[in-house]
């Protein structure tokens, strides 16, 4: 992109300003008042997951069954960004315990399928959509996991609302309309897509009422037969027999053997509170490199919005984002160097690298010595919290509809990288690099804020941001999620696909033209993008006052509530 399309581009820019929503109280960015609740809270991308969330809570129910309540009704109301074709991962606050729990309900490759097959067929990279990307689906293991261990309601008054919404039907939400009608234009032509969602040939519009009877039957089949239904019973066989059908791979053993893992979050310090993410094969320490690279600089004076905040941050992605490419991987089948990633001293060695004045046009991985996706999150009366988070991968995953079953099989193995010895390559039974993460915060040891921010590989991008808003720029819950985003694209990725000439920064309405202008003559390369930037939702705890704030964007059609 030349010099003179990149200004054309930043005076489109100059003419926005920031964000002023004239309130009369609050801050410059936020759309609206936090929540405030006593007794619990939740916060959704989708209203209706909210509210059933809420019931859930005021049946008596616990944060980790309105969870799995929310998660399961967003499978109903947002197939195009989760459900249970999908995979999971969860952070859990016990308040009983006292301590955080990690869950990685992510599935593997089909044992069957080797890279030789892809090598002998010519295939330079996994396809996006059709059987090739299709792992095992997690979802539904995840939600049993949880329930096993922490759960209070049965799975019968916990999946209700979504068997009610999927057979009675719902009001399609604006922006999920919107993609709806993106995902099936690109996939009508897959089996079972315009019998599922296009009913009278067209996806439902804004207001209009969709309904998924088959969804409703195979939620009936789980409540009945429990998780051992969807990965050894009659859904299991039903998945098996189409995707043979379809030339695929996934088959009835590679279901039966799945497992979810419990695992050990991992964490960072950052200007005296603990950030939490789950370990590799997820993309969660990313953000915990990036702040680390970030404490080394004092971001607070440089103002939120300013050139000189926005060149280190991007820098700073740059760096981690060529760590995840090389070192991120399912560590069952290569042991991935957490510890020595996460390190101060090798933060500060990376942050060296940084020209203040100057943009990377490529960064190389650090030497390591030997040795389209939802996100929810809800709090309870007891003190627990939940930071969920959940996908399809792709919106609507990879256009394999099972027949007769009502949601699509996910298409995360397109992660894998077919370069014989690269840490993400394909192999059989192994969990693909995953960018869904939820994220944590807790202070002197204590539950603090419960966030995620769901888009891809913007998701280490946004926790940053919102980490930095909140406590760089001491914004409240809900600005700190409206305030304009950067995101930064053209890293070198886990798929093979190097960084040589610096990437580029999108901008999100609100930055000013002088701001602009400085990150130009650094050598950025400057788009504006619609869309992209990812869509938050968090709870806050507040011990002094023994309430919680919720926040939910206004990017998505979500809804923060408590009680």
């Amino acid at each position: 992109m030349n010099k003179k399309i990149l200004l054309t581009i930043a005076a489109s820019l100059a003419v926005v300003c920031v964000f002023s929503q004239d309130r009369i109280t609050g801050r410059d960015f936020a759309t609206r008042s936090e929540v405030i609740a006593q007794n619990g809270m939740a916060a959704t991308s989708q209203p209706l997951a909210t509210q059933a969330a809420i019931e859930i809570l005021k049946k008596g129910g616990n944060a980790i069954d309105a969870a799995i309540a929310a998660n399961a009704v967003l499978g109903v109301v947002e197939p195009t960004g989760c459900g249970i074709g999908g995979d999971l991962f969860a952070i859990i606050w016990s308040a009983e315990k006292g301590k955080l729990y990690g869950l990685n309900a992510s599935g593997r490759s089909p044992r069957s399928l080797k890279l030789e097959y892809f090598k002998k067929n010519g295939y330079e990279q996994i396809p996006s959509y059709g059987p090739l990307p299709v792992s095992v689906p997690g979802c539904v293991d995840g939600w049993f996991e949880m329930h096993d261990l922490f759960g209070k309601l049965t799975m019968r008054e916990i999946l209700q609302p979504a068997i009610s919404y999927a057979r009675d039907g719902f009001p399609v939400t604006e922006v999920i309309a919107y993609y709806l009608e993106r995902n099936t234009a690109s996939l009508r032509n897959y089996p079972n897509i315009k019998e599922t969602y296009m009913p009278g040939g067209k996806s439902p519009a804004k207001g209009e009422i969709f309904r998924n009877p088959d969804l409703a039957n195979t939620l009936e089949k789980i409540v009945r037969g429990g998780r051992n239904e969807f990965y050894r019973g009659s859904i299991a066989k039903a998945i098996d027999a189409f995707m043979k059908s379809q030339g695929g791979f996934l088959s009835y053993d590679d279901l039966a053997r799945h497992t979810s893992e419990w695992v050990e979050p991992v964490s960072t310090t950052y200007r005296g509170y603990e950030i939490w993410e789950l370990p590799p094969n997820g993309q969660g320490i990313a953000t915990l490199q990036i702040l680390n690279i970030l404490e080394g600089f004092d971001i607070k004076s440089m103002g939120f919005g300013s050139a000189e905040y926005i060149h280190v941050f991007t820098e700073a992605k740059k760096l981690a984002y060529e760590d995840r490419a090389k070192y991120y991987t399912d560590p069952r089948f290569r042991e991935v160097p957490v510890a020595q990633l996460l390190s101060k001293k090798y933060a500060a060695e990376r942050r060296r690298l940084i020209d203040p004045s100057r943009a990377g046009r490529r960064y190389d991985a650090g030497r390591i010595e030997a040795g389209n996706t939802i996100y929810l999150t809800v709090a309870d009366k007891y003190g627990n919290m939940v930071s969920l988070i959940q996908s399809n991968y792709r919106g609507m995953g990879s256009g394999m509809c099972p027949t007769g079953l009502g949601f699509v099989l996910q298409d995360r193995g397109e992660m894998f990288s077919l370069e014989e010895g690269h840490a993400n390559v394909y192999a059989p039974g192994k969990r693909p690099f995953h960018t869904i993460i939820p994220g944590f915060i807790t202070k002197n040891g204590k539950p603090y804020i419960s966030f995620g921010v769901m888009g891809g590989d913007m998701q280490p991008q946004g926790h940053v941001q919102i980490i930095v808003n909140l406590i760089d720029f001491g914004m409240n819950l809900q600005e700190a999620g409206d305030a304009p985003r950067i995101y930064h694209t053209g890293s070198s990725e886990p798929t093979g696909q190097i960084m040589t000439d610096g990437g580029v920064l999108n901008l999100e309405d609100g930055f000013r033209w002088e701001v602009i202008q400085k990150l130009l003559s650094k050598g950025h390369k400057i788009q504006w993008n619609l869309g992209g930037y990812g869509g938050y939702q968090a709870i806050m705890w507040d011990e002094k006052n023994r309430v919680y704030y919720g926040a939910s964007e206004s990017r998505k059609d979500g809804q923060a509530a408590g009680y």
